[in-house]
């Protein structure tokens, strides 16, 4: 027998191990458990870094490694045990309904929003949503629950692409079959749970056992597959219902189905097919429109309103959707300025602190509130005022001159993080300000089951944003990905309802040209990096996707959102 050496990250030992050794056999041997960070709860191993690559427990080491084994609290395990979900949920909906098809289309403050279609297509060719009952649901969660108790061990097979594209072509998921055919590739990995088989773009926990907090709660025309709570994964997530939000990711899936692009396979083949400066403009057709009917909203309240706020999360596109939306009321006769909510920030003397003792730049207190709300309200009585500039370098307000006062047909416009928040603007009338809410909320799939995070597209736009304007290493990016997370966590979701109007800033054909750019910037982050297994997984979803060609890229128009991170803007 030959050993190998493992170095275990989670105890800080050297062990020994025959090749060919399963990680789920090592973890056990061990004793290697899973303690929470923050509640010292101890959970299951459900998935390893092995090398910083995400592996499966039935992995077989073959050379000496390092190895991190992971479970809820890290967000590759959090991912594994969804996506181990997903196959659970599919697996009982082809059972109780065999004649409707599943689709996961996007994510929801409580987990997974999900429809089941009709399999017959209506006229346009569209599948009917089919409507689904609290009974239904009830037999639904039911059945999930006995896949579960069952403890049914997950598989997978690699077979020749074109027999899985027959496979997903007879489970009514041309979706699935039109991305495998798209990539080209001569095998595939398929997943099977007892009889049922589907593919996932990511490994998946050992088996059903683990999968036993989840829950599902009607939604719209479909329903929540509700998921554990981040910190908390012995509950479920409660569920949220933020409507403005989900009709958003709604009438961006439903304009994607309109235009005939289902999925990343649809979206590959149309481009493989030279269609990808048409798809461009109409995508920058439909921003130009949204932009003037959120206008349009503004000027009808022109007698009341007088200040716009906008917020979003980071590379949601809030800069560019500023001067887009100020454009278009000048469009319609109003004369748009602008104040910097950075402006009001307190001295650095002043800013609260955070649990650590650092300054916490991104809380609600580190402005002030009290010079705010009075510049505003004074602004509103007619009066001018000299608005203050930031120093950042000197963590000073400064006062430079710059006076401001509002006329008849003027428009303030301010964007920041807190723009939502009523509490930021407590003693100006509410029924004066006009909010806007802007975030890249995709809602195109790879397929049928396998969603786009949201998280994930914005974190793409920042790393070559980033890199290009602010000289920030891709890797430095991804390691303060999860502290801007939180702060938007905190700060910006909580709000997204208190919007009048909400901006979808996300463009059908974004991922073809975020991945021209971002993949190289990807692959110089070094195996020993702590960043190398974000970038890994990264790497592995824009394998998928059909880069668009630096011809195609001239085509994006100036004014577009994309310029704000791929350069070339003009407004």
């Amino acid at each position: 027998m030959e050993i190998c050496d493992i170095y275990c990250v989670n105890d800080g030992r050297m062990h020994k191990a025959v090749l060919g050794t399963p990680l789920s056999e090592i973890a056990q041997e061990h004793g290697i458990v899973i303690r929470d960070a923050k509640t010292g709860a101890e959970g299951p191993v459900l998935a390893a870094l092995v090398d910083h690559k995400l592996k499966e427990l039935r992995y077989r080491l073959v050379v000496s490694h390092e190895v991190e084994f992971i479970g809820m609290d890290h967000p590759d395990g959090r991912r594994c045990y969804i996506r181990s979900l997903c196959f659970v949920l599919q697996k009982a909906v082809r059972e109780l309904f065999p004649d409707k098809i599943l689709v996961v289309h996007h994510s929801l403050p409580s987990g997974l929003y999900c429809e089941l279609l009709e399999q017959q297509a209506g006229e346009d060719g569209s599948h009917p949503v089919w409507f689904i009952t609290d009974d239904n649901l009830d037999a639904l969660r039911g059945r999930m629950r006995e896949i579960v108790e069952a403890d049914l061990p997950f598989g997978r097979k690699k077979m020749l692409s074109e027999d899985v594209q027959a496979v997903f072509r007879g489970q009514n998921q041309p979706d699935k079959a039109e991305l495998i055919e798209s990539l080209g590739r001569y095998i595939t990995s398929l997943y099977t749970l007892g009889d049922a088989q589907d593919t996932f773009y990511g490994p998946l926990v050992p088996s059903t056992g683990f999968l036993k907090v989840f829950d599902i709660s009607g939604f719209a025309d479909g329903f929540c597959l509700q998921t554990p709570m981040p910190g908390d994964p012995a509950r479920v997530l409660p569920m949220k219902r933020q409507s403005k939000i989900a009709t958003a990711l709604k009438n961006h899936a439903d304009w994607c189905r309109i235009i005939g692009i289902n999925g990343v396979g649809t979206l590959n083949k149309q481009i493989q097919e030279g269609h990808a400066v048409e798809i461009i403009n109409v995508a920058e057709a439909r921003h130009e429109r949204k932009y003037a009917e959120i206008a349009n909203q503004i000027y009808e309240r022109r007698s009341q309103v007088r200040i716009v706020f906008i917020a979003g999360p980071s590379s949601s596109g809030k800069t560019s959707s500023s001067l887009r939306l100020a454009l278009q009321c000048k469009v319609l006769g109003l004369n748009p300025k602008v104040i910097e909510l950075d402006n009001y920030f307190h001295n650095r003397e002043d800013t609260p602190k955070d649990e650590n003792g650092d300054y916490d730049f991104e809380s609600l207190y580190a402005m002030d509130l009290d010079l705010l709300n009075r510049q505003l309200n004074d602004l509103l009585e007619g009066r001018e005022i000299e608005i203050p500039t930031f120093d950042f370098k000197q963590g000073q307000r400064v006062y430079n001159g710059r006076r401001m006062k509002l006329e008849d047909r003027d428009i303030l416009i301010m964007e920041g993080i807190h723009a939502l928040n009523p509490a930021m603007t407590q003693a100006v009338d509410n029924a004066r300000i006009f909010r806007v809410y802007a975030s890249a909320l995709t809602s195109l799939g790879l397929d049928e089951n396998n969603s786009m995070s949201t998280s994930d597209n914005r974190l793409l736009r920042r790393i070559v944003r980033d890199n290009r304007v602010r000289g920030i290493t891709p890797e430095q990016t991804i390691l303060r990905w999860n502290s801007v997370r939180r702060g938007e966590t905190r700060n910006i979701f909580p709000f997204q309802e208190n919007a009048d109007a909400v901006f979808n800033s996300a463009l059908i054909f974004e991922l073809p040209m975020l991945k021209y750019y971002a993949e190289p910037l990807l692959r110089r982050i070094s195996p020993n990096s702590p960043a190398y297994t974000e970038a890994v997984r990264l790497l592995k979803f824009l394998d998928f996707v059909v880069a668009l060609q630096p011809s195609e890229i001239a085509a994006i128009p100036p004014t577009s959102i994309m310029r704000e991170f791929i350069g070339g803007q003009t407004l």
